[in-house]
């Protein structure tokens, strides 16, 4: 099997899911929020839209540490702007893992907040980790969109609303 082969028809497939829900994202409700402790609507689809450069961080480094970056969301102010985001990250995700040799996957691969570790893994399990990523807060936004009454497309096969429930 060519486990990158493997990974990168998953990218591809989890991407065009993952476009489909962030092209409903409504931009007069940027700033709407379910709840207090819940990220707004933006946070979320820039969040979903930025994780597909997940794979470029597994690729070309062994490890990331949260407190010593300063990261800043891109800035969005169109839904436009945010399926360019995603188009963006999605390419340089998926020309990453396209350059990444099978031999580099079981290196070892660390998320850490300074001396706090999140995730101990490997450039595989990293790659893994950020397709979770894209299918839990995916998900997330899924309910987000749900709650502001706009229609779901299915994921793995039709949705309640593809189906006239």
């Amino acid at each position: 099997m060519d486990i990158i082969k493997e990974l990168l028809t998953e990218m591809e497939d989890e991407a065009a899911i993952t476009r489909k829900m962030l092209a409903l994202v409504p931009e007069d409700r940027f700033d709407w929020s379910p709840h207090p402790k819940s990220m707004t609507l933006k946070q979320l689809a820039t969040h979903v839209a930025e994780i597909p450069s997940w794979v470029v961080m597994a690729v070309d480094q062994d490890e990331l540490d949260f407190n010593a970056g300063s990261y800043q969301p891109a800035p969005l102010s169109s839904n436009a702007g945010l399926l360019a985001l995603f188009d963006k990250s999605y390419e340089t995700g998926r020309a990453a893992l396209d350059r990444l040799p099978a031999t580099m996957l079981d290196i070892p691969w660390i998320m850490r907040g300074g001396e706090v570790v999140y995730l101990n893994t490997t450039k595989y399990g990293m790659v893994r980790h950020a397709f979770a990523q894209t299918i839990h807060h995916r998900a997330q936004l899924g309910v987000f969109l749900r709650l502001l009454d706009i229609p779901i497309p299915g994921s793995y096969g039709p949705s309640a609303d593809e189906m006239g429930g």
